[in-house]
């Protein structure tokens, strides 16, 4: 069996597709359990975040693996398989085993070392144990996975270089002011009561936001939720730099009143749709400003671009000079120069900038006080000529060339900030896209965050976290090799013991004048001479097992011993089963090495002693 995952992310697939693909809490679980039924599947996982949908299994053919995997992801997700599989990728055995642990040290993650993953892994193999869909490998690899990522962020500053989803968030709707001090006073709303709105809703206490609300559909989450944050940020401040926070808890169906008061929204739920409508944002605004919520302009991307109309209004007007029978647009080239031109005369050379030869002759000729329209007639160069000559005569009536004149001074235009700053971190969006449209609302989801963290800057401890994840993927395959023989030692030691015991046996209806001690001396004995000659061929086989290509000597174990197959897997079976006991009284949180090696060679000869 070998290791394969299927998935799609922020880095394979744009977000309009990862958002139609995203897995409810039921759709993941029936995907694990069609997943585990499928014929090459032996285990199965799936991790479901904001920016990624992956799907690992133990599978034992690659090319039926992928094409299963595939299938159900595109059944599950409703995205047709054709139009998925552009965006999935496909890793398998060790470059499976690297892409996972990178993903726990936050190296894929939109926010780089970001360390919210660590908490959505260990979810997901809950969620495994709990469908009995993890045996033996994605136990290990899950675990594993875990230690590797709080090794990353213990040993390097991985931390710097990223932050949370929410952090990250949170500052780019600050405008690249420092998100603390911009949120200090203000009043948050937190949609939602799950993990991620939860370290929403304490990252915007920790900054000392005057009140915080927490809605939710389940009343009582949000509550739970809002009474943590006011024991933790509530009491009262023994110094001024202390945080008190107002939290409280309301249901969503009064999220419409909450928004009128909110300064901050950070919207993460499960829902399948919106969460928050373009009109219900707009009639939000409207409570909080008095007037109707009007649309940017067409083109406009930030809050500063208002009501063209009333800008325009407010500059000064331009001098165009007469505009008597001159062939100028003189219309568009007032809105030009409201856009910004400089300031001209209709004589000047502004004028004519960029202007064709025939319009040319014709501006020329009305400077002249003529009459000339040669535009529709072919051009001869006496045409040309007369243009040369009018244009003479226009500077020797205006007794100078013309020229450009002073640009005219523009009006600063006054630039509103937004009345409501929304976060929307929830795949599929909570947030109707439309809402940025709206003059004073600021909107920034997860489309617009993958754009901006693109240009983050990476941390010089990237190069430090993947040298750990190279040798923490190395240091897997090993065990994993050498637990592949483990079973097959096994056996081998109870094979032994049963010609042990046997042997004492006989020799009792031989001897049955033994006492006790000298019947205890000579199994000793025996099993001491059995345990030396057994050492050494186990102990090099494990080493040699641990190599690449070492597998083949387990199979040569059992051929050169005689050793029954079926013990050798029920062995295995057995040990799988002690390792599934194991993780689930752990609840997931098998952290220590010391548990991950619990099951070692040596426990396992001593298995075979007793």
């Amino acid at each position: 069996m070998s290791l394969l995952v299927v998935g799609l992310s922020h880095r394979s697939a744009p977000v309009s597709v990862l958002e139609r693909a995203a897995l409810s809490a039921d759709a993941q679980i029936k995907l694990l359990q069609d997943t585990v039924a499928a014929e090459p599947v032996a285990e199965a996982a799936v991790l479901a975040t904001c920016n990624r949908i992956e799907l690992y299994a133990d599978v034992d053919k690659f090319h039926a693996g992928v094409a299963e995997l595939s299938t159900l992801l595109a059944q599950h997700s409703g995205v047709g398989l054709e139009e998925l599989t552009p965006y999935l990728y496909v890793h398998y055995e060790d470059r499976a085993v690297h892409h996972f642990f990178s993903v726990a040290c936050g190296l894929d993650s939109m926010v780089v070392g970001e360390g919210q993953i660590l908490g959505q892994i260990k979810d997901a193999l809950a969620t495994a144990q709990e469908l009995h869909t993890a045996g033996r490998l994605l136990n290990d690899l899950f675990q594993q996975a875990l230690r590797v990522g709080k090794r990353a962020h213990s040993e390097t500053g991985i931390d710097r270089a990223g932050q949370s989803l929410v952090t990250f968030g949170l500052e780019q709707l600050s405008s690249g002011a420092p998100a603390d001090a911009w949120l200090k006073g203000k009043r948050a709303l937190v949609i939602g009561a799950g993990s991620m709105s939860s370290l929403a809703a304490a990252t915007l206490a920790r900054a000392g936001v005057a009140e915080l609300v927490v809605a939710n559909r389940t009343f009582d989450r949000a509550e739970r939720l809002a009474t943590l944050l006011a024991e933790q940020y509530g009491q009262r401040p023994a110094e001024p730099d202390d945080v008190d926070v107002l939290a409280r808890a309301v249901p969503m169906e009064s999220v419409p009143d909450e928004l009128t008061r909110a300064d901050v929204v950070v919207s993460c739920t499960g829902a399948t749709g919106l969460v928050l409508t373009a009109d219900l944002v707009a009639e939000a605004v409207e409570g909080r400003t008095g007037a109707p919520a009007v649309e940017r302009a067409a083109g406009s991307d930030s809050d500063s671009d208002s009501d063209s109309d009333s800008v325009r209004s407010g500059l000064p007007p331009t001098s165009v000079g007469s505009e008597d029978g001159c062939p100028l647009d003189l219309s568009a080239v007032q809105g030009s120069a409201v856009q910004g031109a400089s300031g001209f005369s209709v004589m000047g050379e502004a004028a004519v900038a960029g202007m064709d030869a025939a319009t040319l002759e014709q501006h020329a000729a009305w400077v002249d006080n003529g009459t000339v329209d040669r535009r529709e007639g072919r051009r001869t160069p006496e045409i040309d000529t007369d243009a040369v000559a009018a244009l003479a005569a226009a500077a020797a009536t205006l007794g100078r060339v013309p020229e450009r004149r002073r640009p005219e001074p523009v009006a600063e235009v006054p630039r509103p900030l937004p009345v409501l700053s929304l976060l929307d971190l929830a795949m599929p969006r909570d947030i109707d896209a439309a809402v940025h449209r709206l003059l004073g609302v600021r909107l920034v989801d997860i489309e617009s965050l993958a754009e901006a963290s693109a240009d983050a800057p990476m941390a010089a401890d990237v190069d430090q976290v993947r040298r750990i994840v190279s040798d923490e993927v190395a240091a897997f395959d090993a065990a994993q090799r050498a637990a592949h023989i483990t079973p097959t030692v096994v056996a081998l030691r109870a094979m032994a013991a049963d010609v042990v015991a046997s042997e004492i046996a006989r020799l009792d209806g031989r001897l049955p004048g033994l006492d006790d001690k000298q019947r205890g001396e000579i199994t000793q004995t025996v099993r001491r001479v059995v345990d030396k000659l057994l050492h050494a061929p186990t102990v090099r086989v494990k080493q040699l097992a641990a190599e690449p290509g070492g597998a083949g000597y387990a199979d040569a174990l059992r051929t050169l011993f005689d050793l029954d197959a079926e013990t050798v897997a029920a062995v295995s079976r057995a040990d799988d089963d002690s390792r599934d006991h194991n993780s689930a009284a752990l609840g997931g949180l098998d952290f220590g090495r010391e548990n991950f090696d619990s099951n070692n060679f040596e426990s396992a000869e001593n298995r075979g002693r007793a």
